[in-house]
């Protein structure tokens, strides 16, 4: 009997010496909501784009074997960086990518810090990530609350609508949405005259919409996402709302969501996304392979997912190691250029600029194929979208 106990404690002892998987490959993980509110809007989806990702880069990188894995945060920050510790320490996990909700990703980013490992923001907004909670190993992709108040909020402002009504939900994402639109509304002479806000994934708007459509604001912000946006839309529409002459901000709305309302619902729309399937070639390249795998045409947070991972494969390849120094040196070094994003460069403070899009969505009878949501209104210059890593607050930038 303790000659067997004997054999067990040394095989222990032998995996604890043998270190973490990751020295046998290069491993990513794709950490996001999968059941919940935020479901449709990253989702499985963006494991599957990953996973495009890895293929496209033919699968190995410095002769190792690269393998996703992906978990499901359940948008609970406690739970989220419980999964991300086990996968830095025990699962050998070199990156991890999606991270939607902001509480969630502002986490990770601080343990990513600690650890000194490497974590790519796509799905969270708050622009706090690359602001006063910047660190050296952490990046954002696709889009953040800044650039959707520059985008829908300053097209809005400019068409007239100078009052505004702000429908938040109640955490780190819709505080800094509500604070970026509220800042850039007053700075083009525009007013906020009130705000409530709201528990994330509720199910009844009522009492929330009924305040809105009292302070009889031009625009109602919408300051939140995924089925809370699209809940918020519909309610809406049964109080009339639309009807009576005020306007409905989706000030982070995406395809998914579009596609969840049908265009019956959300016509007439206005938003901002960094990237429409049916732009160019290589926006449509990405979303026909995309269509095969899942059915569905990819929103930006899950083209931003593979363009995310593609980068810090290339990194990965140009720095010749997986070290976390020199792999976040070489992220800030290449420009990005894929099917996501194309003159793309990444920001000292880990801000990832490029181009992205106003859009509003088409009538019914204007549509003439599946998914064929969008008509494009302007470019917003990514220069314009994001401040300069000197103005953005990060501590790194002075």
């Amino acid at each position: 009997m303790k000659s067997g106990l004997w054999s067990a404690a040394a095989a222990a002892f032998g995996v604890l010496l043998a270190g973490p998987a990751s020295a046998q490959g290069v491993k990513i993980g794709i950490l996001n909501d999968q059941s919940g509110v935020y479901a449709d809007y990253g989702g499985k989806w963006s494991f599957e784009a990953a996973k495009m990702a890895v293929e496209d880069f033919g699968g190995s990188v410095l002769g190792q074997k690269i393998e996703v894995i992906s978990a499901d945060h359940q948008n609970k920050p406690d739970l989220a960086t419980s999964i991300a510790r086990r996968w830095y320490e025990v699962e050998g996990v070199d990156m991890i990518t999606e991270l939607t909700t902001s509480s969630v990703a502002l986490a990770i980013h601080d343990l990513s810090k600690q650890m000194k490992k490497i974590d790519i923001v796509v799905g969270a907004a708050t622009s706090r990530l690359t602001g006063d909670a910047c660190q050296p190993y952490g990046f954002h992709w696709a889009y953040d609350t800044h650039a959707l108040a520059v985008g829908t909020g300053g097209a809005l402002v400019q068409a007239g609508g100078d009052t505004w009504f702000f429908m938040t939900a109640d955490y780190a994402f819709g505080y800094a949405l509500e604070k970026d639109t509220g800042d850039l509304v007053k700075e083009k002479g525009g007013k906020v005259v009130g705000a409530v806000r709201i528990p994330l994934n509720s199910s009844d708007f009522s009492s929330f919409l009924l305040q809105a459509q009292s302070s009889k604001a031009k625009i109602i912000g919408l300051a939140n996402a995924g089925l809370d946006t699209t809940n918020s839309i519909k309610q809406a529409a049964e109080f009339g709302i639309v009807k009576g002459g005020q306007k409905l901000a989706g000030l982070l709305l995406t395809l998914a969501e579009v596609h969840g309302l049908g265009l019956e619902a959300a016509q007439g729309l206005v938003l901002t996304e960094g990237y429409y399937w049916d732009r160019d070639d290589k926006s449509r390249d990405l979303a026909d392979r995309f269509f095969k795998r899942t059915g569905r045409m990819p929103n930006m947070i899950q083209a931003g997912t593979y363009s995310a991972t593609l980068q810090y494969l290339k990194a990965v390849k140009a720095a010749g190691t997986k070290d976390t120094e020199a792999v976040a040196r070489k992220l800030k070094e290449l420009p990005v250029d894929d099917l996501f994003a194309q003159g793309g460069k990444v920001l000292e403070n880990g801000r990832m600029v490029h181009d992205l899009y106003l859009f509003e969505v088409k009538k019914p009878s204007e549509s003439k194929k599946p998914w064929d949501y969008y008509k494009q209104l302007a470019v917003v210059p990514g220069d314009k979208a994001f401040p300069a890593a000197r103005d953005s607050g990060c501590p790194l930038t002075k």
